[in-house]
């Protein structure tokens, strides 16, 4: 388990890049120390510490411990955690999430209001092409010839061929990212030199295609399915990456891609993955490594109390949604922050709402009210508490302090699969509606405990799917995503404060995309602001 023994390594490292955006050379500058590529690389273990720093981008903001030694500055370190801004950006956007703080501009997330200068959105896109930036690093310096010339031994070299494999995944896992939020990023690969310079920018459907060769030349070399150790990629990853590409093809290129939908999600629902018959809460507490949920999970993203301690990723998803009366003690920490609840159109969702048979409703009420007459009070919406830093038996993580947890952020799972699969057969792209049916009902049936919230094949319809995936995925990082391809995101769709005012209102479409930050486009002219900003 790699990311649980070398996950804490302080990886000093080769970076002698500096950033491939000109905002990056503003205020939001590399702080690491830095070696020549030949020093950095004496050790052989230092080609998966690499490694290891790359799959850390997710979830770690530096270099020591949660705060000190910041890969980028001009953020506070926990608000610059790449996992944090993400879950910002695809949540606090939507009906599943609102927060009642003032940083800044972050309440013009949640209102859709926000403009080409908010810091939230700026982080993100610089936290995005830092990822990329590290990823071309290590391209660079594990060719063939840089190994051969290190004297790199015919073992490590071969190893070395996985770990480029599990890179360029995760660069096109990131690109990906990119271009569903900001459409037509800056596009730099190791091809391109390192240092400062002004990159050329992408359109998304090239992004696309770019994103997608990536992916199906690397697929080979990747370890298959269920086989590499826990918290790095397989073959059933890059799938998962492929299906995410084709289900939005559509909204990304014009062109729909079902029938590889139905391709990539059959070849994951095939490699052994399985729903664990235990509750569904199960998925989010401390022990979900270990307590039967790891079962269902094709991609995970891992923390550790003790050694991925940072004031983003879980620690904030656990910490943000705790106050009113809730008891930090149930949830495994210190304190709650008293931020972030849920509006009444997703809670509306669950039959019965906060007496719903559908356990996936975890939903705190006690002195909540469902509404959200003003925003900055954390009593005035439903609390959510998906998130609890105990194992099943209640015991807290493994951090003392009540600050860092254990959680393990569970990216892709096979429910998700499940539903692509079922809405590509909706959508026209084959499969069988059966099989779909059935696929609902297993992940139903965990929900309710028995057959109570089976289906029929008469209620599965696109309506339904979009509803059943936020029930199930809620606060996983897919509702805004998901709402632009059901066109539900800005000019339909409504929900409370989004457009600014309590009882919601629809947004110009052109916010399906976020804008490129003022800070790049006064620099580097290569590239051309998002239609609208």
């Amino acid at each position: 388990m790699m990311l649980r023994t070398i996950k804490s390594v302080l990886v000093v490292l080769t970076l002698a890049f500096f950033m491939q955006s000109c905002a990056d050379r503003l205020d939001l500058q590399p702080e690491d120390e830095r070696l020549t590529a030949d020093a950095a690389f004496e050790n052989p273990e230092a080609y998966k510490e690499f490694l290891a720093k790359i799959y850390a981008g997710i979830s770690l903001s530096g270099q020591q411990g949660a705060a000190g030694a910041p890969d980028l500055a001009g953020l506070d370190e926990g608000f610059s955690n790449y996992l944090r801004l993400y879950w910002k950006m695809q949540e606090l956007t939507t009906d599943e999430a609102i927060i009642g703080w003032n940083d800044g501009t972050i309440q013009d997330l949640h209102s859709q209001t926000w403009t080409s200068g908010n810091e939230f959105i700026r982080t993100m896109y610089t936290r995005l092409l830092y990822q990329v930036t590290l990823t071309n690093e290590y391209l660079r310096q594990t060719t063939d010839a840089k190994l051969n010339e290190r004297g790199v031994d015919a073992s490590l070299q071969a190893e070395i061929q996985t770990y480029r494999a599990e890179v360029r995944f995760m660069r096109a896992l990131t690109y990906w990212h990119a271009m569903d939020l900001f459409a037509n990023p800056p596009f730099v690969t190791e091809a391109d030199p390192s240092g400062a310079f002004l990159p050329q920018q992408i359109q998304r459907a090239d992004l696309f295609d770019y994103v997608e060769s990536e992916l199906l030349a690397v697929l080979d070399d990747m370890a298959a399915p269920r086989m590499n150790e826990y918290g790095r990629a397989d073959r059933a990853a890059a799938w998962m990456v492929l299906a995410k590409l084709y289900l939005n093809a559509e909204v990304y290129t014009g062109t729909s891609r079902y029938a590889d939908v139905i391709t990539y999600t059959g070849n994951i629902i095939s490699a052994g993955y399985s729903i664990p018959n235990t509750p569904y809460f199960h998925s989010f507490l401390a022990d979900n490594d270990s307590n039967g949920a790891q079962e269902e999970v094709i991609f995970t993203i891992p923390f550790d109390g003790l050694r991925t301690q940072a004031f983003g990723g879980m620690t904030f998803l656990t910490h943000a949604p705790v106050g009113g009366s809730m008891d930090p003690a149930d949830f495994g920490i210190n304190g709650g922050w008293f931020g972030v609840r849920t509006t009444p159109t997703f809670v509306e969702q669950f039959p019965g709402e906060e007496n719903s048979a559908d356990g996936r409703a975890l939903l705190y009420t006690d002195g909540q009210s469902k509404d959200i007459a003003t925003v900055g009070t954390f009593e005035d919406g439903y609390a959510v508490s998906k998130y609890r830093n105990v194992d099943v038996n209640g015991n807290p993580g493994s951090d003392a302090s009540g600050d860092h947890t254990d959680i393990d952020f569970p990216m892709f799972r096979l429910a998700d699969a499940y539903l692509m699969y079922s809405e590509a057969v909706l959508r026209g792209g084959g499969g069988s509606m059966s099989t779909s049916v059935g696929y609902i009902n297993e992940l139903r049936g965990r929900a309710y405990g028995n057959t109570s919230g089976d289906i029929a094949e008469a209620d599965l319809d696109l309506d339904f799917i979009l509803d059943e995936r936020s029930r199930e995925l809620y606060w996983e990082c897919h509702r805004r995503t998901d709402l632009i391809r059901f066109n539900q995101f800005t000019n339909n769709g409504v929900w409370q404060w989004k457009g600014g005012v309590q009882q919601g209102t629809t947004t110009a479409a052109y916010r399906d995309v976020m804008p490129l930050p003022a800070t790049d486009l006064g620099i580097n002219t290569n590239l051309e602001q998002n239609t609208g900003y």
